[in-house]
């Protein structure tokens, strides 16, 4: 089904999953119910009615992204998505930052090479104040962009781009591929970030032509979905967005498929690399395209599973790297088909690339089991149904299907063509597409490791961005000042609209139940669609490791997917794979969990693998090897990431030496080379009780059905004592410490700042959730609208309470900054923290409890979000009703309480300070005399240098 690729989202941090949704299925056909009708302007709007939450998505796509850009403008259409938060004619500067977390929303945006969305999550009463905000940024915006507002922008585009790409091991990959692959001119030469560059050379003119040429209500397509009226709402969008009219250009694109004459191999040292990589490129074909079902379908064929012909070739039999990928990818105009291996530390790549080569040659000839075809084919249902748990996910196939394939009906032909890949269809596009075929190879290598890039590469031309001295930006307006000159309308624009009637939020009933072995149950009941999403944790995890020996816990989530005692590992996965179900397994600090995600009608199936799994567990050798190797590339990907190093020196630091949390979870390369298969099985016999275990459950199935497919492991699952060890934490430190990790050439520095706070179940944790709303906790806290949209330091910056119920919660703060500027986003940071208990207002009081309490809308909305809640009930020992104690906890907060908060649990006396980032350029900058004097530590928190 249609997803949307490689796109750039604006400054939230969100996973985007775009899908299939349904209302109605009957036989083989899934569909959508849904209104469409189109304006006289041209908008197409599509609305969608579910109310089973009281709460609306507007989605917004327009059919416009980086493939409409000019060469010397490149990420242009990415930067103007940027542009349209700014400001319009009646939308106040910043007014969407700040008023859809202030209704209780959510909201972002998002560039990609065929296209641009906007949307929003609201509760209902917030809708027709969307539709005003988002009809006043189409029709009404271009007035009010100044020349301040445009290079106040530039920044924090360019930070995005060092966030993603400069500053992150391959990040320069894409850019290299597309450069090789599509001759200059076309659409697809340049990446969707584009080059800083151009980004600086954008002009006021650049903006004008680009919306009137491209932002057109004809050229875009508005969806709403939620709890609507439609009667209502039809007359709703007919006064915000019928009056503006047509414009600019509203004609696709033509597909521009390339062909190679030749193929082309590079290479590049990357600063942030510490193991080889090599991607091996093809041309493919446009989406839509007859071939591209099969293409995908190859994709996952040659590279998912235990029988997928490059995963034995590279990983079991030549043992050359933990993981091979490929994946073919369609866009509007071409597409590309590629194969990706992160080899081994030391391989050569050229072992990589004859190898596969030869299992290519190998395929040719013995083709493969049919069987792998029909897993995919059997997943299509369960995938399109989890696509489809939120109104968004409705709103973006609605918007994404109507936009690029003329209607949002056609997710039916799309899950048919599917359906209706053969294995002939993929081995020929097999041969037609890959096989022999010209490529475009590309190497990534460590600092130091050319060596290890194949024979005939040839250097790749990348930009590397120098770091120079800091210069604060000059503000730059109109001579005389902006005079906004109002667009004519047939109504007054200017008035905001009010909040319609509050919506009746309703929580869920939770069952709960308790096994005689001590398997605590607890369930939600949801039958909105034939979907039941559940998991079992139990407690431990991180917390029952060895400190001496880190990391068994976490193989133990590996090694247990592999297979059980009657079933290979390629057995289980045909299992899973038949049911169309998704089984996981991972080890987080306090627990160690299983996760299911399946169609309601293969729910007793799918428990009675996992009943399997956990009761019947395979140790397989020959797997556990794998692993080991897997888990020690993981270590040295983690060694180079600067995100990575940043948390694990900040654990280290804040619960000292002696806690278990010091560590990482996923260990060290000593620790996990000395792990034998026999340390995993005594931490099974030992720690693996059904007493300290929860199962969870939300989705369509009764609380009856639920117990009786729990039969086994509620009467074959033994209890046993578990012991819990003790810990003690450091310290609180009396006064800041700073510690600062050297990353060479870093593009940008990575702060946090962070104390221990309380449990997640005592009642002080909610106290700090609310004082810390204005502080950090979105695009309308202090910290990112100072550090980000007054500064322009950074793409974002944010505070957050963690929770745990092991040891004291955390408490951080958190940014990537432009490298230069690294003591001034500290200074920032310590000042807009330091000064918030004694600024905060009667207006950020009010502010929170309409957020917080608004949003309170939004918990309940899909099955992970009920999951969610039952499992902060049982990890944390929560009451059921937990939720309601926090709104009362905002209820009840004054401005007294929120400071009283503030000065215990803001006060960075208390704090320990993490920089990451290059230390030639900035180390010196921040020494101080005294408390504060940033101290050297290595990438596991380590000192290096006496100061």
């Amino acid at each position: 089904m249609k997803r949307l690729k490689h796109v750039l989202f604006l400054a939230i941090p969100f996973m985007l999953i775009v899908g299939g949704c349904t209302t109605s299925s009957s036989g083989d056909e899934l569909s959508l119910d849904y209104e469409k009708y189109t304006l006289d302007n041209g908008l197409d709007v599509v609305l969608h009615q579910d109310d089973s939450d009281p709460i609306v998505a507007v989605a917004i796509l327009v059919h416009v992204g980086s493939n409409r850009e000019k060469p010397g403008r490149t990420g242009f259409a990415h930067f103007f998505e940027h542009m349209l938060f700014q400001r319009s004619e009646n939308v106040p500067e910043g007014g969407f930052f700040k008023n859809i977390d202030e209704w209780g929303g959510t909201f972002n945006g998002g560039t990609w090479t065929d296209g641009t969305v906007y949307f929003e999550v609201v509760p209902k009463d917030a809708l027709e104040k969307v539709l005003w905000m988002e009809s006043d940024r189409m029709g009404y915006f271009i007035n009010a962009v100044s020349l301040a507002s445009l290079e106040g922008e530039k920044p924090v585009v360019q930070n995005e781009k060092r966030q993603r790409v400069d500053n992150q091991p391959y990040g320069h990959t894409q850019s290299v591929i597309l450069k090789a692959m599509y001759p200059e001119g076309h659409p697809y030469n340049w990446t969707v970030i584009g080059e800083l560059e151009d980004l600086q050379n954008a002009t006021l003119d650049d903006v004008k032509e680009f919306y009137e040429k491209w932002y057109g209500p004809n050229n875009a397509t508005l969806v709403i979905a939620g709890d609507i009226e439609k009667s209502q709402i039809k007359e709703q969008v007919q006064k915000y967005f019928g009056e503006i009219p047509s414009r600019g250009i509203d004609t696709p694109m033509e597909p521009q498929q390339v062909s190679l004459t030749e193929s082309k191999s590079f290479y590049y040292e990357d600063n942030f690399a510490s193991l080889p990589e090599i991607r091996l490129t093809y041309p493919s074909v446009e989406q839509y395209n007859p071939d591209q079902w099969a293409l995908d379908a190859l994709g996952q064929i040659l590279t998912d599973g235990k029988r997928a012909p490059l995963y034995k070739a590279i990983v079991e039999e030549a043992k050359l790297a933990p993981n091979v990928r490929s994946s073919n990818g369609s866009n509007e105009l071409a597409g590309t088909f590629t194969i990706r291996v992160r080899a081994n530390d030391g391989v050569d790549l050229d072992s990589v690339r004859m190898v596969i080569d030869a299992t290519l040659e190998k395929f040719d000839k013995e083709g493969f089991d049919v069987k792998d075809l029909d897993r995919i084919k059997a997943g299509l249902e369960t995938n399109f149904y989890n696509g489809i748990s939120s109104v968004l996910g409705k709103a973006f196939q609605l918007a994404t299907y109507n936009e690029y394939a003329g209607s949002p009906d056609f997710v039916k032909t799309d899950i048919a063509n599917i359906k209706a890949v053969t294995k002939e269809d993929v081995m020929r596009v097999f041969r037609k597409y890959v096989y022999n075929k010209n490529r475009i190879v590309t190497n990534f290598v460590p600092k130091g490791a050319a060596d290890l890039a194949i024979e005939d590469a040839l250097l790749a031309d990348i930009k590397e961005e120098a770091i120079v001295p800091f210069k604060p930006t000059e503000v730059i307006e109109e001579e005389g000042g902006l005079v906004i000159t109002k667009t004519p309308s047939s109504f007054d624009r200017s008035i905001e609209p009010e909040f319609s009637q509050p919506p009746l939020v309703t929580p869920p009933t939770i069952w709960t139940d308790k096994f005689a072995n001590g398997l605590t149950v607890l369930g939600v009941e949801a039958n909105e669609l034939p979907l039941v999403n559940f998991s079992i944790r139990i407690k431990g995890g991180h917390y029952l490791d060895d400190p001496e020996k880190v990391g068994v816990a976490n193989l133990m989530s590996d090694i247990m997917m592999e297979g059980t005692a009657s079933k290979t590992p390629e057995e289980l996965e045909d299992a899973i794979g038949q049911l169309g179900a998704n089984i996981r397994m991972n080890t987080a600090n306090e627990y160690i969990q299983i996760t299911g995600n399946c169609l309601s009608r293969n729910f007793n199936s799918t428990v009675d693998l996992v009943s399997e799994i956990l009761l019947e567990p395979r140790w397989d050798e020959e797997e556990f090897d794998r692993i080991i190797n897997q888990t020690i590339n993981t270590i040295q990907q983690r060694e180079a990431n600067p995100n990575a190093i940043a948390q694990v020196v900040r654990n280290k630091m804040l619960y000292g030496d002696g806690h278990i949390f010091s560590h990482p979870t996923i260990g060290y390369r000593e620790h996990v080379e000395s792990i034998s298969i026999d340390d995993l099985k005594d931490f099974y016999s030992r720690n693996f009780a059904p007493n300290i275990s929860n199962f969870h459950i939300a989705g369509n199935v009764s609380q009856s059905d639920v117990k009786k497919a729990l039969s086994r492991l509620s009467s074959d699952w033994g209890s046993k004592e578990v012991e819990m060890p003790t810990y003690e934490v450091a310290d609180t430190p009396a006064e800041p410490r700073v510690y600062f990790v050297d990353i060479p050439k870093a593009k940008q520095s990575v702060i946090q700042i962070s104390r221990l706070t309380v449990p997640a179940n005592d009642p002080t944790y909610d106290e700090i959730t609310v004082a810390n709303d204005r502080l950090g906790s979105g695009s309308a806290g202090r910290l990112f609208q100072v550090l980000r949209e007054e500064k322009q330091f950074t793409y974002g910056a944010y505070a957050f309470p963690g929770r745990s119920s092991f040891a004291p919660s955390t408490f951080s703060a958190f940014s990537s900054v432009k490298s230069n500027v690294t003591k001034e986003a500290l200074d920032t940071f310590k000042e807009v923290i330091g000064e918030y208990s004694d600024t905060y207002t009667e207006d950020d009081l009010n502010k929170t409890k309409t957020s917080m309490i608004k949003s309170n809308a939004r918990n309940f909305e899909t099955l992970n979000n009920l999951l969610g809640i039952l499992h902060n009930i049982s990890t944390y020992d929560l009451p059921q009703d937990y939720i309601d104690d926090q709104q009362k906890t905002v209820t009840a907060s004054s401005i007294e309480s929120i400071q009283a908060t503030a000065d215990e649990y803001f006060d960075l006396n208390n704090y320990i300070f993490v920089i990451v980032g290059d230390k030639e350029t900035q180390y010196d900058r921040l020494r101080v005399s005294g408390a504060g004097d940033p101290i050297l530590v290595d990438r596991y928190g380590n000192v290096t240098e006496s100061i």
